[in-house]
């Protein structure tokens, strides 16, 4: 679906390699949470999954970026939007428009969708990302999450088949960062790609079916999800804590205490911890 060959990316007027060798290979419906320290690469490599780099954003780039099949130094971005949709962690810079069901329309304006499939095609998006009653409202009298998820449908409209999305839920609390990871949940379900940066590796742990964690542009682990938090130690050597629960039951694990799974969420923390002293 989207694959990375060999990529090596500086910005322009930048000697420091944002993107250092990278080869990573994102299969058609995975769910991939990406995380690491900042200056990582992580958003880097959100902007070449997705054509910014190097349509919009310049620099001496090296190896190739496949999306579907496409090399993106040779597909423009129009074609590319129909393919991958992004979100930005700035949402407020990503709005082009004043209202909500305008900003859903811009981009199907663009694409030339006749206006009442346009139409329809509005009223479905909101409803899904749940916020049909919000049609009507400014987008600036919105909280962060809603604003998130006008952004959410926005792409949605152009039913892209992969979603990247760049730290989703880094302006959000704790029950609107997991609505927003329930709803990349549904997507995924039906059939999305879902590309997640993201710093609240619990959301991660639970959520992702694989993990790729940067550091200094280069991708340093990468695998099933439960596998690499497994390596907790080797994780934190590059800036990443696990999830608590996790640690938890890697302590457990260590001391010879109950079954020796991992956890990922404090319902398997439950379980575990009743089976332990059973």
């Amino acid at each position: 679906m989207i694959a990375f060959e060999d990529v090596t990316f500086s910005y322009e007027g930048s000697q420091y390699k944002a993107l250092d060798g990278v080869s990573l290979r994102v299969e058609s419906g995975d769910f991939l949470g990406i995380i690491g320290p900042s200056g990582a690469g992580k958003s880097t490599l959100a902007y070449a999954a997705m054509g910014a780099i190097p349509h919009s954003l310049h620099g001496d780039f090296y190896g190739s970026v496949r999306v579907d099949g496409r090399d993106t130094f040779e597909t423009d971005l129009t074609e590319l939007a129909r393919v991958v949709g992004a979100v930005f962690q700035d949402i407020d810079a990503q709005m082009v428009a004043t209202v909500v069901e305008d900003e859903v329309a811009f981009g199907l304006e663009n694409f030339g969708a006749p206006r009442e499939a346009g139409e329809a095609r509005i009223a479905e998006v909101l409803a899904q990302v749940g916020i049909a009653d919000l049609r009507h409202r400014e987008i600036a009298s919105l909280s962060g999450g809603q604003k998130q998820k006008v952004a959410l449908a926005a792409v949605l409209a152009l039913r892209p088949r992969a979603l990247v999305l760049d730290e989703p839920t880094g302006e959000l609390d704790p029950q609107s960062s997991r609505q927003v990871f329930e709803l990349l949940r549904a997507l995924n379900e039906q059939g999305t790609t879902i590309v997640v940066i993201e710093q609240k590796i619990m959301l991660l742990g639970e959520f992702a079916r694989h993990l790729a964690v940067m550091d200094g542009g280069r991708l340093s682990f990468y695998g099933e999800t439960r596998s690499i938090l497994a390596r907790a130690l080797d994780l934190k050597g590059v800036g990443v804590n696990v999830p608590r629960v996790t640690t938890f039951s890697l302590g457990l694990r260590a001391a010879g205490v109950g079954p020796g799974r991992l956890c990922v969420d404090v319902d398997e923390a439950e379980a575990l911890v009743k089976e332990a002293i059973a």
